[in-house]
């Protein structure tokens, strides 16, 4: 296992103002995040994980499959990371299937492992949430994923664990960006509105 540390960033983070860009966040906690991802090797190249933040009270850490082949390397433990510890998962090769896998270690019993793909998950629920991510002055530009590590995804906050991963393509399947029937609600009400406005608009001429 490749870890590698940041203490050093962290320390000069300490004396000097240390620039970092917040990812964006889920935006409806509370509600299963219904947009699902296929996660791809954007190059051929290492691929790496920084630690972003937790709220979890499990312990946990992060593991990958590549192209359904476990890749036996794992780490950013939770209760020792700090932001921007890193871990070099080796090398990718461009358009290789990656699978997220968060485990949930000793002390607790039912609990994941949760996948970056809601399949994969016992409960049927999705546990993550993914956007890109700008960087900044301790994190590179890369993909924002973080995990729900609660049984039935918990409150869904999606703010549990949470990691940059660099080359990374996020694939979002076209399936998954149907609206939800609230949206399609509202959307149907914009419409009339717009469409009432113009009848009377008509009548007005």
């Amino acid at each position: 296992m490749k870890l590698l540390s940041t203490f050093a960033a962290a320390a000069l983070c300490a004396f000097a103002t240390c620039a970092q860009a917040t990812p964006t966040i889920y935006g409806q906690p509370g509600t299963q995040n219904t947009q699902l991802y296929n996660f791809t090797a954007a190059s051929t190249g290492d691929l790496m994980a920084y630690f972003v933040g937790s709220t979890a009270a499990y312990t946990n850490v992060i593991t990958l499959q590549v192209n359904g082949v476990a890749s036996n390397i794992m780490g950013l433990n939770n209760k020792t990371s700090s932001y921007g510890s890193s871990l070099d998962f080796g090398t990718v090769h461009a358009g290789d299937s990656l699978v997220f896998e968060l485990v949930t270690l000793a002390g607790a019993t039912g609990v994941g492992p949760w996948y970056s793909q809601k399949s994969l998950n016992s409960d049927g629920v999705n546990h993550v949430y993914s956007t890109s991510y700008a960087g900044d002055s301790v994190i590179g530009k890369g993909t924002f994923v973080a995990f729900e590590d609660l049984p039935k995804g918990g409150d869904f906050n999606y703010n549990d664990e949470s990691f940059v991963f660099t080359n990374v393509a996020i694939n979002v399947p076209a399936s998954s960006n149907v609206p939800e029937p609230g949206s399609l609600a509202l959307l149907g009400l914009g419409i009339a509105g717009v469409a009432a406005t113009r009848r009377k608009g008509k009548k007005a001429a």
